[in-house]
């Protein structure tokens, strides 16, 4: 029955039908067969009972809060700040930018939040200073899958809602990777901007004027920004707040210091920011509770049972696994989006990587990184969307210039798939 009802919900995506309706008909498939264990009024409960979950509150929060921080101009602070120190380098401005998705990452928890708050300020100022516009929206297209890696991340709260991992380990554990994937996307961007070279002259008046504002102004102006992940984090690695509580904090942190510090916005302007965070996240909450009830409904179907024998049975080490397992995510990103893939195939596959060996933190980051590869590949990368509307240029010609950065991505997932040291040195 299990395979009768992927092959429903696949074929279902083929035909275009929508991912929330083609997993209503997956689910309702043992009911059309005329099997058991699924109903309409099973769907319907399940569907409730999974989003009807405190932990599940932290994903529109940590929006609402990304939402607050991008309107009240954080990620323009965050890139002076890091500009002041590398700009100069070679390939220091687009370093700065890569650095500023990976710290922003750590306010939105959101790959397109990221590359749209990072890219409409960063797109214009790198084409200003000599870059090529396409590459730069490539470059910002990719650096904003590090928004779902670096905590907080919403795909890890997702997972530890579908797996019953911990949230605050999974945290943990994408510091180090993000880290990685952000270093091995610098090192591809130093190359070439040293085998293309750069418009020195326009940098160094640029960084000058920005040099002239002194470390210490700069510092001040950008300290409430780079304490946000720091309280955030730092409360939930504490134990003082759970991950919703912390996303709670979050949000009235970033109305705080958008309100009163930076008095970037006024009170009569929340209301339009709560209605771009529903936007975002209504879509998202329907996808997943039809996510979790088509997941219960394979649990019944034995699936985790089935995939777990065949995998026991064909494989006789964790590598050749987790090569298969790569694989498998990184052709699923290009064409599902992360959430409904986590909610779906996390508590599948989990007991047989398990099995083999494999910590479940460690094959959480896997799949998590794989996944946010999908957000800058085509056909349906969500981030090539958002920065090829930021630049202005067709998507496809975003993903051109993509390729080189997705290359480096890759050989940092590959590091961390087949190095677990990478994902657990800090639990």
């Amino acid at each position: 029955m299990a395979f009768w009802i992927f092959l429903v919900f696949m074929v279902s995506l083929i035909f275009a039908i929508p991912i929330t309706m083609s997993m209503v008909l997956g689910a309702l498939t043992p009911l059309i067969l005329g099997g058991t264990g699924s109903s309409i009024q099973q769907l319907i409960a399940n569907s409730f009972s999974g989003s009807d979950t405190t932990p599940i509150l932290a994903v529109p929060l940590f929006i609402l809060g990304g939402v607050l921080m991008a309107e009240g101009g954080i990620s323009r602070r965050l890139f002076n700040f890091f500009a002041y120190f590398v700009g100069n380098l070679p390939g220091g401005l687009p370093c700065a930018v890569i650095l500023t998705c990976l710290f922003y990452g750590a306010i939105s928890g959101s790959g397109p939040a990221t590359t749209a708050a990072v890219g409409s300020m960063t797109i214009p100022f790198l084409v200003e200073m000599g870059y090529s516009k396409t590459w730069s929206a490539g470059m910002i297209a990719t650096a904003g899958g590090l928004g779902v890696i670096i905590p907080p991340s919403i795909p890890f709260v997702l997972y530890s809602l579908a797996t019953g991992v911990s949230t605050g380990a999974l945290f943990l554990g994408g510091i180090l990777p993000g880290i990685l994937i952000g270093l091995a996307m610098m090192v591809y961007a130093v190359i070439y901007c040293i085998r293309n070279g750069e418009d020195k002259e326009k940098i160094n008046i640029k960084m000058s004027e920005l040099r002239a504002k002194g470390f210490l102004s700069l510092l001040k102006e950008s300290f409430w920004a780079l304490m946000s992940p720091i309280i955030v984090l730092g409360g939930i690695y504490s134990g003082i707040v759970t991950p919703t509580e912390a996303a709670v904090i979050s949000v009235f942190y970033s109305l705080f210091v958008s309100l009163v510090i930076y008095k970037s916005f006024t009170v009569k302007s929340i209301v339009p920011f709560l209605g771009k965070a529903v936007k975002t996240y209504a879509p998202l909450c329907f996808v997943l509770a039809f996510a979790i009830a088509f997941g219960r409904v394979l649990a019944l179907a034995k699936a985790p049972a089935l995939i777990e024998n065949f995998i026991l049975s064909n494989f006789t080490s964790s590598f050749t696994v987790l090569t298969g397992i790569v694989v498998v995510f990184l052709i699923l990103g290009m064409v599902m989006d992360t959430g409904p893939a986590i909610v779906i195939l996390s508590p599948i596959l989990l007991p047989a990587v398990q099995a083999m060996g494999v910590h479940p933190v460690h094959f959480g980051v896997i799949m998590v990184c794989c996944l946010s590869i999908g957000l800058a590949t085509p056909p349906f990368g969500l981030d090539l969307f958002v920065a090829g509307t930021l630049a202005d240029t067709a998507p496809m010609n975003v993903a051109k210039t993509a390729i080189p950065f997705i290359l480096a991505f890759a050989i940092a997932l590959f590091l961390i798939t087949y190095i677990p040291w990478f994902s657990l040195v800090f639990l």
